[in-house]
């Protein structure tokens, strides 16, 4: 017999661990190639580890909610097979391999036992949720489970954000020595000062009420939103495209496209590339701010907001978006989209965006709201497209005509984007869209 460690996989350049939702393996089981042995999370996807070899599972050295590095062993597997290298090996080395092999078994297992007895994992209790970045932040500072627990969290119903256990890290035994001793020996005739009570408010169910828990990327996404709202000054632009000729167009090549490149043509790459020109006509809506500082943007990657089977929202990344030509932009968006409903997208795939579109049309909606995909400075909401009564003006004069419409709502930070130039770039994007060649070939 011989053992196979399984190994948390390389996921993408910028990540560097995860954190272990679920095995889906026990003990004892056995296993086939390729299939998933754990479910594991980062702070952007969650995605299944599978195994590489046919075997047995005969050891797990991580459990539920630990966090691992990328590299670590998470399990091992028998498999059949020898694990001599040779069939003339003589005794006295296969004594050595077997005790040199115990002797590092034992270091592993001594080194899992101490450090499950020195690090206490941080958890969530009651109505308290940390997340993953929280929870590593704790771990690599040394904050132990009762210190978080006593962090005022200013997320979302007293949720601790990411800013809160930074800050509290940051003022730990920091206080003045004045000040330590005046709370240690406070004045007798000092009253002490109670700090205002905020009471939340008591949800009060009834019998007939169903009580649901939200799943794990639903509080992510709770978390994100609440943090950009609190990050940003969001402002809105809204304004009306004529997409006419975009529908006439579509629909008269969709066909010999499909036969052709095996590939549904939707509006939405078409959008994307209007939305990629307009960005490259206008850089300082492709950037970030980090403090103080901008970073202007070189490459520009769109964030694709694709709903998932469970009602929650995935953003995959077109890289590079301006560089490719339409057939080339319709292939990523299908693929992206298609790998996103049956959450097989890579964790790279869902990082690097400098600016994001959704499609609340999707949904009937004909206008929206975004709310930043932090840390980028502007979000556009594309809307339903409605045939609707308009004035064409005609070197002949106005008259009335039916014309196919669509809002762009577009949300960005005014910290460092003002309304002319958030005016302008949707400005940009419609006058691309209203553009369109109805003789293009593709």
């Amino acid at each position: 017999m011989a053992k196979f460690e399984l190994k948390l996989p390389k996921m993408g350049e910028s990540v560097a661990e995860a954190t272990i939702t679920s095995w889906l393996k026990d003990v004892g089981d056995t296993i086939e190639m390729d299939d998933p042995v754990l479910e594991i999370a980062t702070d952007k996807v969650d995605s299944e580890v599978p195994s590489e070899v046919d075997g047995v599972l005969v050891e797990r050295f991580f459990n539920v909610d630990d966090v691992v590095q990328v590299g670590q062993v998470l399990a091992v597997i028998e498999t059949e097979g020898d694990d001599s290298t040779t069939a003339d090996t003589n005794e006295d080395a296969s004594v050595e391999v077997v005790e040199d092999a115990s002797e590092t078994i034992q270091d592993l297992e001594q080194t899992i036992v101490k450090a499950k007895e020195t690090v206490a994992p941080i958890v969530s209790n009651g109505n308290r949720f940390y997340s993953p970045l929280v929870k590593n932040i704790a771990k690599a500072e040394g904050v132990s489970q009762s210190e978080l627990d006593g962090i005022v969290g200013t997320g979302k119903d007293g949720r601790v954000t990411k800013n809160d256990i930074l800050d509290y890290i940051k003022g730990r035994g920091q206080a003045p020595k004045q000040v330590i001793e005046q709370v240690e020996e406070p004045l007798a005739s000092a009253k002490p000062i109670e700090a205002p009570k905020v009471e939340k408010p008591v949800m009060v169910s009834s019998g007939e009420d169903e009580i649901i828990e939200m799943t794990r990327m639903g509080k992510l996404i709770a978390h994100h939103m609440v943090e950009s709202v609190q990050t940003s000054a969001h402002v809105q632009s809204f304004i009306e495209a004529d997409v006419t000729n975009i529908w006439n167009w579509r629909k008269k090549v969709k066909a010999d496209f499909m036969k052709r490149e095996g590939e549904n043509l939707t509006f939405t790459p078409i959008f994307m590339e209007a939305i990629a020109k307009a960005l490259r006509d206008y850089p300082m809506m492709n950037i970030s701010l980090q403090g103080d500082t901008i970073i202007k943007k070189k490459n520009i990657n769109l964030g694709m907001a694709a709903a998932l089977p469970d009602g929650n929202l995935i953003v995959p990344v077109i890289k590079n978006a301006d560089q490719l030509n339409l057939v080339g932009m319709t292939k990523q968006v299908n693929d992206l989209a298609n790998r996103a409903r049956i959450n097989k997208l890579k964790p790279d795939e869902i990082q690097g965006g400098t600016y994001t579109v959704t499609n609340v049309g999707t949904f009937g909606s004909i206008m929206g709201t975004p709310i930043i995909n932090q840390p980028q400075v502007g979000i556009l909401a594309l809307g339903a497209i409605r045939k609707v009564p308009a004035v064409i003006e005609t070197p002949d004069g106005d008259f009335i005509g039916i014309r196919y419409k669509m809002f762009l709502s577009h949300s960005y930070d005014h910290r460092v984007v003002n309304g002319a130039l958030g005016g302008q770039f949707v400005k940009a994007v419609t006058d691309y869209l209203e553009a369109w060649d109805v003789n293009r070939e593709i």
